[in-house]
């Protein structure tokens, strides 16, 4: 019996087969996503400091009435969902735009965080969330004896 050398890359294989997954699922998948709604995803800034944690939210041209918060457990909700039409009559209207979009993003809160006392303010189109932390999750410093 003769050996033979294969000279193929072991790794083609799975190329074709990375291939066909991705055409398997933008058949299946690509159809329905197309005909969603938009979403949009809003850009979100968290800090903190020793007592405090920030989260703002950049969501322009949303009235205060659209925006909603939420927090359960550990995890801070803000949605928001906007339809806008305007309609105007003129001579020679060249163009119409109208929006419509809704958004909802989660953020993970740590278990220290004080939900119950979430404060939030809306100005400029931009959301400020502030989340207290608890007391028992302050930074607290010990004084150390000298004996």
């Amino acid at each position: 019996m003769k050996l033979v050398r294969y000279n193929s890359n072991p790794f083609n294989a799975l190329d074709d087969l990375h291939h066909e997954l991705d055409r398997l699922f933008d058949s299946s998948f690509g159809k329905l996503i197309k005909h969603q709604d938009p979403i949009l995803t809003p850009s979100v800034d968290v800090s903190e400091d020793e007592k405090t944690i920030y989260v703002d939210a950049d969501l322009p041209g949303f009235e205060q009435k659209d925006i909603k918060v939420n927090a359960k457990d550990d995890i801070l909700t803000i949605s928001a969902e906007r339809n806008e039409q305007k309609e105007e009559k003129k001579k020679g209207y060249l163009r119409t735009e109208r929006f419509q979009g809704k958004f909802y993003r989660q953020i993970g809160l740590p278990i220290y965080a004080d939900t119950g006392k979430i404060k939030a303010t809306y100005k400029n189109g931009v959301l400020k969330l502030t989340v207290p932390k608890r007391e028992e999750a302050q930074t607290k410093e010990i004084a150390i004896e000298v004996q």
